[in-house]
């Protein structure tokens, strides 16, 4: 009894672990990061009081599929303006959440996605980005 407890206990922790987005520690980490593995990054800007930045951590933040595929295929960086993270001034915007795909080198993709963006769309969005990040290494 006490194995079969403590098998079930694992489990459910790797299964915890492997249900939440790898995000950096902060953004110098995670541009060496990415410049490193040659991956794109996902970059948000957002705020702990923001209602639509926890409505985002509170939903597609937490699909599993959403989860897989940024830990997969990106290096994802957060910063909240509350907290005074480090954010680059070029990718300030006056609203929050700001959702940003960078190069390797930090140059942004496209303009970001702003506000709660949901699963489905986010995904299609992220699908799109990995499509334009690996012809750029084609070429």
């Amino acid at each position: 009894m006490y194995k079969l407890f403590i098998t079930l206990l694992l489990t459910c922790s790797l299964s915890l672990i492997a249900s939440e987005i790898n995000w950096a520690k902060d953004y110098s980490s995670g541009m060496e990061s990415a410049k490193k593995l040659n991956k794109p990054v996902f970059f948000v800007s957002s705020r702990h009081t923001c209602r639509y930045c926890v409505q985002l951590d509170n939903t597609t933040f937490k699909d599993d599929k959403v989860i897989k595929e940024l830990n997969k295929s990106f290096i994802s960086i957060i910063a909240y303006s509350d907290e005074k993270d480090y954010m680059p001034p070029h990718l300030w915007t006056p609203g929050t959440p700001a959702l940003w795909f960078l190069l390797p080198n930090g140059t942004p993709m496209y303009q970001p996605l702003m506000g709660a963006i949901d699963t489905l769309n986010f995904l299609d969005a992220i699908a799109i980005v990995k499509e334009d990040f690996n012809k750029g290494k084609d070429k």
